[in-house]
């Protein structure tokens, strides 16, 4: 069906929980997916056993240790037994509302990107996954969670052979998911915001675990980097920048401001300067 692949942090503390809580929600997806987890901190290898999933150890990074989005892409693409692949964050708990969503999209002509803005909620405890867990924390989300900015994408599904050559943007670090987009866009595919119809819960976390991070927040050093290699003067492309939308009766275009405002810029060439030069004009 499909191969979730994602990038571990320690299994300490609550940060265990959280990731625990997310893969846990990966597995009771139907039909069953295969997982990929990267990474060779504490607690990875024995939570990749516990859970069935393939473990890689193995991850090319930058000078602070962060994982480098490029590496952990292309070995998983050559791993994934699964052509069709979703990167996601491993804070974000799914439901088979996903699994629907994928079915909607599985034979549309063409590469497409999906993704969904998330919701915020506070989950500090390991998950009760018996029968009716879905029920249960769909109604806690709807009461206590928080749909966030369209620049909250956290789960990306395409298939194998969608990009061409990754730029090095360290994981968890800003601008890696908007290159997705602008990315996405301007190859012409479909980019498809499913926020409509899948309840992706993010898990809230604090930002202590990055080395070089600014007040508690994932803005730094490696955070500069990441900008500049999304492109300083490229537009700021979010899930408004979407060209489709799932609904739950259809999948139709999405006009509003931000897609217009992209039509008429590429039209008028006042987009970005240049397309980016990590962009493969063969897909």
């Amino acid at each position: 069906m499909i191969t979730f692949y994602t990038m571990l942090k320690p299994f300490k503390g609550y940060i265990g929980v959280i990731q625990k809580n997310a893969i846990k929600s990966w597995t009771l997806l139907r039909p069953e997916c295969e997982i990929i987890m990267f990474g060779n901190e504490e607690g990875v290898a024995e939570a990749a056993s516990e859970f069935g999933a393939i473990h890689v150890p193995t991850v090319k990074r930058n000078e602070y240790g962060t994982a480098l989005l490029s590496d952990v892409f292309s070995q998983a693409e050559k791993l994934a037994s699964n052509d069709m692949l979703c990167f996601i964050n491993a804070d974000i708990i799914l439901m088979n509302d996903f699994v629907r969503a994928l079915d909607r999209v599985k034979d549309i002509k063409g590469r497409y990107l999906m993704s969904g803005r998330r919701r915020n909620v506070d989950i500090k405890e390991l998950l009760d996954f018996s029968d009716g867990w879905e029920d249960r924390l769909r109604a806690f989300v709807n009461v206590n969670g928080k749909l966030v900015h369209p620049n909250s994408m956290d789960f990306f599904v395409f298939h194998k052979g969608f990009w061409g050559e990754i730029p090095p943007f360290s994981i968890g670090r800003p601008r890696y998911d908007n290159w997705m987009i602008y990315t996405a866009r301007y190859m012409g595919k479909r980019v498809i915001d499913a926020t409509p119809v899948v309840m992706s819960v993010h898990q809230n976390h604090d930002y202590y675990h990055i080395p070089s991070g600014i007040n508690n927040t994932w803005e730094g050093p490696e955070a500069e980097v990441n900008k500049d290699l999304y492109g300083r003067d490229k537009l700021f492309y979010t899930l408004s920048d979407a060209n489709w939308i799932m609904t739950k009766k259809w999948l139709r275009p999405n006009i509003n401001s931000s897609s217009l405002d992209h039509i008429i810029r590429k039209r008028l060439g006042i987009g970005p300067s240049i397309r980016s030069h990590f962009i493969s004009n063969k897909k």
